[in-house]
């Protein structure tokens, strides 16, 4: 996983709320066995309609999504998380999340946000009125800016996601850390035990 620290890109208003993780990449997605291409399937119901926000090109290669309260609801999905990701967003900003998919996003990479409605609604105007403007998600000061506008809002986050935010761990780096204890476990461990079924 890449460490991320400060993403800063244009928003894309998607004034949705409960967006459940079908929504996000519909059930067909989840037969594939590569972990690439999950982009195309990403709001893919929403995009048949002209006037879903993704498809305004006023919107094309934004990078962060603002979104209604209870983003990523519904079954537990990485493929939402992905598609997130592959589709160009480095963060997600809401009201709320799912905790399941919040998980998801720290596990990889994803920056998920929690601001209260009000500043979404804000967020959502600024980025209506001007779609070139700026936001900054910095995940060491845990703040979101808008230089522009002055906005600066602080936002909280668990320090386990965000220490694997700010050094790139997955799980399994994070396992890796403890390399010499799980070597000197195995080497004491006694032989039979390994061969059992």
């Amino acid at each position: 996983m890449k460490v991320v620290r400060i993403v800063s890109g244009r928003g894309v208003p998607l004034k949705r709320s409960d967006v459940d993780t079908d929504q996000i990449i519909p059930a067909e997605w989840l037969k594939r066995v590569e972990r690439t291409g999950f982009e195309k399937g990403l709001f893919s119901t929403w995009r048949d309609d002209r006037n879903f926000v993704l498809n305004d090109e006023r919107y094309a290669g934004a990078s962060i999504l603002v979104a209604g309260r209870g983003f990523g609801v519904g079954s537990s999905r990485e493929h939402a998380v992905w598609a997130i990701q592959q589709g160009g967003f480095n963060a997600v900003i809401a009201p709320s999340f799912s905790d399941i998919f919040r998980n998801n996003c720290g596990k990889n990479g994803l920056i998920a946000v929690v601001l209260n409605e009000q500043i979404v609604n804000q967020l959502w105007i600024i980025i209506e009125d001007d779609p070139t403007t700026e936001i900054t998600v910095d995940v060491e000061r845990l703040v979101v800016e808008v230089p522009s506008q002055g906005l600066c809002e602080s936002f909280e986050m668990d320090v386990d996601t965000q220490n694997r935010l700010l050094n790139g761990l997955d799980d399994i780096s994070i396992s890796l850390r403890h390399d010499d204890k799980i070597s000197s476990f195995e080497k004491t461990r006694p032989t039979w035990f390994a061969h059992q079924h």
